[in-house]
């Protein structure tokens, strides 16, 4: 399956129950290919602003920053 985003989009973390994040926007900063457990939930490396590391999250956790400016 073909990833929705691409690099260098700005994306929402969906929250979760079991999983604290920084709120805000993320940043794509690479595309991880679809795991053989879930070919149709590809996988990105995301990074906010407001942390030093980067996240590993899949597609179905993500949804596009629609900006306010557009």
């Amino acid at each position: 399956m073909p990833h929705k985003f691409n690099v260098g989009q700005l994306v929402e973390l969906e929250p979760r129950l079991l999983r604290t994040s920084t709120p805000g926007p993320y940043e794509i900063r690479h595309l991880i290919p679809a795991s053989d457990r879930d070919p149709g939930d590809p996988c990105y490396r995301i990074k906010s602003i407001a942390e030093k590391h980067e996240r590993v999250a899949p597609e179905s956790d993500l949804k596009l920053l629609v900006s306010v400016f557009s």
